[in-house]
């Protein structure tokens, strides 16, 4: 199953509406929102758990604040937490206002967060 297109289309209106400088790249099964050239936020469908996951990139200090939040794991795609990232599951962030704290927090984080080094060709 595909990753859920309209939760795609809500992150994107967020996006806009906040001016990000973004851009979507397919990865992880799902969409991922990069912003100023590094993953900010995505969806991702998870087999295992049959369900679509939000997955953000808010850094640890955040992550501790809101850890407690309706449907906010570690982001763990090989048995080993990822750090900086999050996954919410859709009961986290189907309200409007929970999908658009998440996203906030994403945008906070990504002026600190470090860019991939870029492949070379």
């Amino acid at each position: 199953m595909p990753y859920d297109e309209f939760t795609s289309e809500r992150i994107n209106r967020i996006l806009k509406e906040k001016q990000a400088n973004y851009f979507e790249k397919k990865m992880f099964g799902g969409m991922c929102f990069m912003v100023n050239d590094k993953m900010c936020c995505g969806i991702h469908y998870d087999k295992k758990k049959a369900t679509d996951l939000l997955m953000i990139r808010i850094g640890q200090e955040a992550y501790e604040k809101s850890k407690d939040k309706t449907g906010c794991h570690p982001m763990d795609f090989t048995g080993r937490p990822m750090r900086d990232y999050a996954f919410i599951t859709p009961d986290g962030y189907d309200s409007e206002e929970d999908l658009e704290y998440w996203i906030q927090l994403a945008l906070d984080f990504n002026p600190f967060a470090k860019a991939s080094k870029k492949r070379k060709k």
